[in-house]
């Protein structure tokens, strides 16, 4: 089922990603996430938590992906991981093909809505193994640099 709001946020998410992986610039995502959104990468196994942290990892991965692009979208309904029991929520997946270090990366952001249409929940998922290692290891990079995580 599709809700008008959370159509509105998934098309501005996906225009601030687009956005930011060719120049950079984050401002796009201003207004789209609940203050304690959630992301699930795939190259982790603990959530990052709160849109500052969200922002930060989003900041990494475009400038962490090359050739970003969205190949389709599949609007519906899902349950999050803090919804277990409760009614869905409107959700959007968003199809992707990138580029890390020269390995092709499928993936998709499936982003779940609160009522109001902001973003309450991220999950990105990636593909092959082989691609989501490579990521893993440039993003571990980027979040120390940008002192978001410590060093090991």
């Amino acid at each position: 089922m599709s809700d008008p709001a959370s159509s509105a946020t998934a098309a501005r998410f996906r225009a601030a990603v687009e956005t930011a992986t060719s120049t950079g610039d984050l401002s796009g995502f201003s207004g789209l996430f609940l203050p304690e959104v959630r992301l699930y990468s795939p190259v982790s196994f603990k959530p990052f938590d709160g849109e500052e942290m969200v922002l930060g990892l989003l900041g990494v991965l475009v400038r962490t992906f090359e050739d970003f692009r969205y190949i389709g979208t599949f609007t519906g309904e899902a349950a999050t991981s803090r919804d277990q029991g409760s009614p869905a929520s409107p959700a959007d997946v968003l199809l992707f093909r990138a580029k890390v270090d020269g390995k092709e990366i499928h993936g998709m952001d499936l982003l779940h809505f609160d009522e109001t249409g902001l973003i309450k929940e991220i999950t990105v998922m990636v593909r092959p193994q082989s691609a989501v290692q490579t990521l893993g290891q440039a993003v571990l990079r980027g979040l120390v640099e940008a002192g978001l995580v410590p060093a090991e």
